[in-house]
């Protein structure tokens, strides 16, 4: 009884095992496209074969970075001198976002040891608990209100809101793995969605912004104030707000819908947690110099007096308040080291971020970009507008950094736009621009926060792709029904 149950597993990891080799043997064996050379070609097949093993969940996602990555450095793509190419390998471990990724599973282990998690938890569930819905838009509400002033939604979604919000499936008795569907997949993914939205609906709630800006003035002459940013894309970003947490509930179709004995249930234990212990106050005073210095310290529009504007890195925040945790006891370096979702995510989005950088690199995006212009000199003004957008926004699947996506993509597609007769640069630039916080929601490496829902267990990993893509659609669409005309009655 027990092999046969087995076998049919032993087959389909096989069968996941050398798919990933059948795409890379496929691609690699493929004739080199006009304007590429073997090289760069067969590096694209490395990296295809990477994310094909990620959508099958061929071996750990951690693994099939790390394999992928060393087969991409071993054949010398990048740089033929080996020195240089294990430099190349290495360079993703020193990236401030990675780290910044892991500071954030660090501040959850705070959060549940001091049980200041677990308390705001059972505050959001007596207040909201009775309807699966309500707790949804108070998820959603939550990053929505940390935005404005937080301008990276890595420390926003998962420093503050993903540490917090873990706490609350547990309640409901929704663990990772058979349980998740309970109610943690769709409070998860609540979370994630509305995180994508705030970070395109406000110009400091994501860092690239600003650097999207600076490319378009350089560009093509666009520039606005946050004013002008916030309300061009208002009329969208504010309708998916109120419809995150519905769709996602549609879609995740969460098992517990309504549960008023699970909100009269955390009132009892609040009640029996007595007064914010020692610990908890500690906690909250550290995620409060946290948010602090994220404000004040990397937002452009805010300085202090003696210190300036920019005066410390967001990820430098994660190292100062980590060591304040381990000072004052509310965390141990053995529970550091023990995370083992941590490390894990920490190899994957490592080897991902590095894998994907390598491809605008050897100049493989650029060609992509080039040949996929080429066909729209002539088409008219409005279609090739769209299809510069969507270019943009789609390719995001080869990136795992919103930061060199703007930096290699968003000059191409300017220049391209600017060539062609009729085409409005300001409304093309604006919808780009805004497209950076959406594309977020499409892969598990897409943005900084995406690893840790990914990694969290409650989004299977079939889930998390076929989720990104259907959300990445309904943003897309928006944009081209809802913003573009937007832009245009107002002359954008």
């Amino acid at each position: 009884m027990t092999t046969s149950s087995q076998a049919p597993e032993t087959k389909g990891f096989r069968w996941k095992l050398f798919a990933p080799l059948v795409v890379w043997l496929a691609i690699y064996l493929w004739p080199v496209p006009a304007g590429l050379n073997v090289n760069q070609w067969h590096y694209f097949a490395v990296f295809a074969a990477v994310i094909t093993g990620l959508i099958l969940e061929s071996m750990p996602v951690g693994a099939v970075g790390l394999i992928g990555l060393t087969v991409a450095g071993i054949g010398g793509y990048i740089d033929p001198d080996p020195t240089k190419s294990l430099r190349w390998m290495l360079a993703g471990f020193a990236e401030s976002t990675v780290w910044l990724i892991v500071g954030a599973f660090v501040f959850s282990i705070g959060y549940r040891k001091s049980q200041l998690g677990r308390r705001i938890a059972l505050v959001l569930v007596r207040s909201l608990g009775r309807n699966t819905l309500g707790l949804g838009y108070a998820v959603a509400m939550s990053d929505f209100l940390l935005a404005p002033a937080t301008p990276s939604n890595t420390a926003r979604s998962g420093g503050i809101v993903y540490p917090i919000i873990s706490n609350i499936p547990r309640i409901y008795g929704s663990e990772p793995g058979p349980t998740a569907g309970k109610i943690g997949t769709y409070v998860m993914w609540t979370a994630f969605a509305a995180t994508a939205v705030t970070s395109s609906l406000f110009f400091t709630a994501l860092a690239p912004n600003a650097a999207a800006l600076a490319i378009a003035k350089k560009t093509a002459g666009v520039d606005v104030s946050w004013a002008q940013w916030f309300i061009g894309f208002a009329p969208l970003g504010i309708l998916l707000m109120l419809l995150v947490p519905l769709l996602g509930y549609v879609i995740c179709r969460p098992e517990v819908k309504r549960s008023p004995e699970i909100s009269e249930w955390a009132g009892r234990e609040l009640a029996t947690m007595g007064p914010m212990s020692r610990h908890e106050w500690i906690m909250l005073a550290l995620i409060v110099l946290a948010m602090f210095l994220w404000i004040t310290g990397s937002t452009p529009d805010i300085s202090l007096p003696i210190l300036g504007s920019n005066f410390i890195n967001a990820t430098t925040v994660v190292f100062i308040v980590i060591s304040l945790m381990l000072i004052t006891g509310i965390v141990e370096f053995n529970d550091i080291v023990s995370e083992k979702s941590a490390w894990e995510v920490f190899f994957y989005f490592t080897s991902l971020l590095t894998l994907a950088s390598g491809l605008n690199e050897i100049g493989f995006i650029k060609w992509f970009a080039n040949e996929y212009a080429k066909p729209l000199a002539g088409l008219s003004p409005s279609t090739a507008m769209i299809m510069l957008v969507a270019l943009f926004f789609w390719i995001h699947y080869f990136f795992s950094s919103i930061t060199s996506h703007a930096a290699a993509v968003l000059p191409v597609v300017l220049a391209v736009g600017s060539g062609i007769a009729g085409l409005p640069v300001t409304t093309l630039a604006m919808l780009c621009m805004y497209s950076l916080g959406l594309m977020g929601v499409i892969s598990p490496y897409a943005t900084g926060p995406a690893p840790m829902y990914f990694g969290s267990g409650y989004i299977g990993k079939g889930q998390f792709w076929s989720f990104g893509l259907i959300f990445g659609l309904l943003y897309f669409a928006g944009l081209l029904v809802i913003v573009l005309p937007w832009l245009q009655l107002r002359g954008g």
